[in-house]
């Protein structure tokens, strides 16, 4: 309703400026569960071996360690020590317990610096616990260190696949063949652009044990995607990184055995010159995934689309008509227009970058009667240079006949 005006004199009103720029959400977050046996749940410290019942977010019961977090129950974590408080430390007789702490310790070595971490003891729960993570819009990243059935890899990728806004971080076996002829077959359980799959086992210093001993990668994974999103931006493949902590690999990868694993999207971790190296940056089936098969790509498409929907929220039950066409344009070309100045969008000009388009033509009468608003946007990606080529011959020089 317009303002009445009684009294001469001067009014000074705020009039909203018509706009709502779109914020890019987190990329880094990590999402942990540690799959701890029941039986063995209540060792994880041996001066803690008493058990409690404490219900479980899914309201199941399960033996827990008193002074930690329940079964089931979810806790964000900034730092090591945080999870050590909620969940234990490096233990020397849990081997489930030892894998799940220095997965989260590699974590934050690489460059993490959240995660939201719950601990569970069977399958089931494990599920349970995926569909709290659907809450929490912050994850980013799920992973469960450690666990390669194809069970419950298959449910952490459903589950990333599901929400769209999430990536999911598998390991190898520990153990394999590598002479074997069906590797691949063996390494591989499925194909998908929302997971990546490191092979092989990271060999580290374990407090524990005061002694070397191998861990799953994913953990380490995780810090190195956050590090390199801090540093250059979700759009620069997670690759070429060095995995801080680790002072030897499992299995040590030559040229020639990943020319074999390479395009089916299995990301070798190798030993280049004394640094262990990740040396792979492709989603898990590789070249199947067509325009999804590099990592950074399908990262940089679920930032995009969560950002722009958490910061167009505003537009729901306005009225569908030019202005909020024009002003739906004018945000999303502005947060583009920022994708584009950080480098992760091809073009020398944001024409050749990126396109938005909400109007007429995109809204008929037909989809405004069914109070449908219909932006089509698209947007040319930085691929990595995965191979990089020097063609090099013999030149008689300058003058030469």
């Amino acid at each position: 309703m317009p303002t009445t005006y009684l009294s001469p004199g001067v009014y000074v009103e705020e009039v909203p400026s018509g706009t709502a720029p779109i914020v890019g959400v987190g990329t880094s977050t990590a999402g942990f569960i540690g799959l701890i046996p029941q039986s063995t749940s209540s060792q994880t410290t041996p001066s803690k071996s008493k058990t409690t019942e404490a219900s479980s977010s899914s309201q199941a019961t399960s033996s827990v360690t008193p002074g930690y977090a329940a079964i089931g129950q979810i806790n964000l974590c900034t730092n090591f020590t945080e999870f050590k408080k909620f969940f234990g430390d490096f233990s020397p007789s849990n081997a489930a317990q030892n894998t799940f702490a220095h997965a989260v310790y590699g974590f934050f070595r690489n460059g993490g610096t959240r995660c939201y971490v719950v601990k569970v003891t069977s399958e089931s729960e494990l599920n349970s616990a995926l569909e709290s993570f659907e809450a929490i819009d912050e994850i980013a990243l799920v992973l469960v260190p450690g666990q390669t059935s194809t069970t419950i890899q298959t449910a952490i990728k459903d589950h990333c696949q599901k929400l769209g806004d999430r990536f999911a971080i598998l390991d190898s076996p520990e153990t394999v063949d590598l002479s074997s002829p069906t590797l691949v077959e063996t390494l591989k359980p499925f194909n998908s652009d929302y997971a990546a799959l490191y092979f092989p086992w990271l060999q580290v210093f374990d407090p524990a044990s005061n002694s070397q001993i191998y861990v799953p990668p994913s953990g380490h994974i995780a810090g190195i995607y956050a590090r390199v999103d801090t540093q250059r931006g979700v759009y620069k493949a997670p690759g070429n990184e060095t995995v801080l902590g680790a002072v030897g690999l499992k299995y040590s990868i030559s040229k020639a055995k990943q020319d074999g694993l390479n395009p089916a999207g299995i990301n070798c971790i190798r030993n280049l010159n004394g640094n262990i190296r990740v040396w792979g940056a492709r989603t898990l089936g590789g070249d199947a995934n067509g325009e999804f098969k590099y990592i950074n790509v399908r990262r940089l498409f679920n930032y995009l689309r969560e950002s722009i929907d958490e910061g167009t929220q505003w537009t729901v039950f306005e009225p569908n008509a030019p202005d909020l066409w024009a002003r739906i344009r004018r945000n999303i070309n502005a947060f583009l227009f920022t994708v584009w100045r950080s480098g992760a969008l091809f073009g020398n000009t944001p024409e050749q970058a990126y396109f938005v388009k909400c109007d007429e033509e995109t809204n008929p009468p037909e989809l405004r009667d069914l109070g449908q608003v219909v932006t089509i946007i698209g947007v040319s990606v930085v691929k990595p240079a995965e191979f990089v080529i020097f063609r090099i011959s013999q030149w008689a020089g300058p003058g030469a006949s």
